[in-house]
């Protein structure tokens, strides 16, 4: 396909998105079944083409003077990947399948200065939002929303139970040579973004991702499961284990001794955990689909309970963009009730003496801190501990990540993590104890 065609096919899914409410994934999967004759860098283009719209739209719409599918998707290539007016108006002129020209106000849309528009659009995130973010962010919500609206890279974990860092870099690097090691977390190889208009890091075609010897994971991710200072031979629960993406971990750390308990409110969400573990030699994981009773004999036991809580996942917009436009009050609200209820399932697991590990992907302080400072009001068994001091205590941390992540404290010891602070998604991270 050429240039002009692509931006048209494009404009073509962002207008099913709007008109029909389609999931972006499922809009340009559909797309892609109905014109075979596009190849995969003709697929990369147009679906990063279409996610790229997302994630600005509200800037790209107050720039352009327009927030229709053709705008957002002109916007982008003008203002994002940089495309000149002349070089488009060539590749326009000779492809039938282009969209129309550029208009004055398009061209003009290209240069526009927006630095005094409001926060939310700056910041390319719902208004409604704007109390939380200044609540979090202070006077840099605009900046750290417009970095939640970046292109996120591709993060590995290395699993230290088949390999250590720098094997696992080495065979990384030999397949995809701009990987390089993680900036916060030891165990973590990052492959950035370096094409806007190319194919993503096709991470699991990694002959060390087939070996196990790496999993895909964001580095804020791998942090919050160091946080829970697992050690060899310790029993945890992982109440909200969803695909095992940290249950994997939390093995890893305990040397595939002790045990780990896997589980999910919702069964369908551990299929996927069964090949990971396989995949990852951990052989020390009991996962249990069924009913929360067949916990019963693990309270009062648990060494660390680890809680990845539901949440509205604001913190991954850089990879979900879509799901910022559809986050609403009424989503906010039954999140923070299930938040509630999971903290207070999740402490009668808990150990004397045991730690309580509560972990959002969310920025919005009403998941986070709110639910922590309520938690403690209603359960005077627990104390939190400084997050920061226990990531150091792991020895997970390479050299100067304190110095980085001291700049996400957040008031009372957990971290907020987010792209503009600690270059990683949003993740919150709090650690509990229990009296002895």
């Amino acid at each position: 396909m050429r240039l002009g065609g692509r931006i048209a096919a494009a404009i073509e899914i962002l207008d099913a998105i709007e008109t029909q409410h389609r999931p972006v994934k499922l809009a340009v999967k559909e797309w892609g079944a109905a014109h075979r004759f596009a190849g995969s860098g003709d697929r990369a283009f147009i679906s990063g083409l279409v996610m790229d719209a997302l994630r600005r739209k509200a800037s790209l719409g107050f720039a352009m003077g327009d927030d229709s599918p053709r705008a957002l998707a002109m916007g982008v290539v003008g203002r994002i990947w940089k495309m000149t007016p002349a070089d488009l108006a060539q590749a326009f002129a000779d492809d039938p399948h282009a969209p129309e020209p550029l208009t004055d106000a398009e061209i003009e849309g290209f240069t526009r200065d927006i630095h005094d528009a409001p926060a939310h659009v700056r910041g390319d995130y719902p208004e409604w939002l704007d109390e939380s973010l200044l609540r979090v962010f202070g006077e840099f919500a605009a900046e750290e929303g417009a970095a939640m609206s970046d292109r996120a890279p591709v993060d590995l974990r290395v699993n230290e139970l088949k390999s250590d860092p720098d094997k696992a870099l080495s065979a990384v690097t030999a397949k995809i040579p701009t990987a390089h090691a993680g900036h916060l977390a030891r165990s973590c190889i990052r492959i950035p973004q370096t094409d806007p208009t190319g194919k993503s890091a096709p991470a699991d075609s990694i002959p060390a991702y087939g070996k196990g010897w790496v999993e895909v994971q964001d580095e804020g991710s791998q942090l919050a499961g160091l946080a829970a200072g697992v050690k060899p031979g310790d029993q945890v629960l992982d109440l909200c284990a969803g695909a095992g993406g940290k249950t994997l971990e939390l093995a890893a750390m305990t040397g595939n001794t002790g045990q780990i308990h896997a589980w999910d409110i919702d069964w369908r969400r551990l299929r996927a955990i069964w090949p990971r573990l396989q995949r990852a030699g951990c052989r020390n994981v009991q996962v249990h689909d069924g009913p929360e009773d067949e916990l019963a004999e693990l309270e009062g036991k648990m060494d660390v309970v680890f809680v990845d809580a539901p949440c509205t996942g604001t913190g991954t917009w850089r990879r979900r963009p879509d799901a910022k436009w559809r986050v609403s009050e009424k989503a906010l609200n039954q999140r923070i009730q299930e938040q509630d209820q999971v903290l207070d399932t999740a402490a009668k697991y808990v150990k004397a003496g045991g730690r309580l590990i509560y972990v959002t992907c969310s920025i919005l302080p009403e998941e986070n801190n709110d639910r922590v400072e309520a938690f403690l009001t209603r359960d005077r068994d627990f104390s939190q501990l400084d997050t920061l001091a226990e990531l150091t205590r792991s020895g997970g941390l390479v050299e100067g990540a304190e110095a980085t992540l001291s700049g996400c404290n957040v008031p009372g010891g957990a971290l907020q993590l987010s792209p503009r602070r600690s270059a990683t998604d949003g993740f919150f991270i709090a650690v509990m104890k229990r009296a002895t």
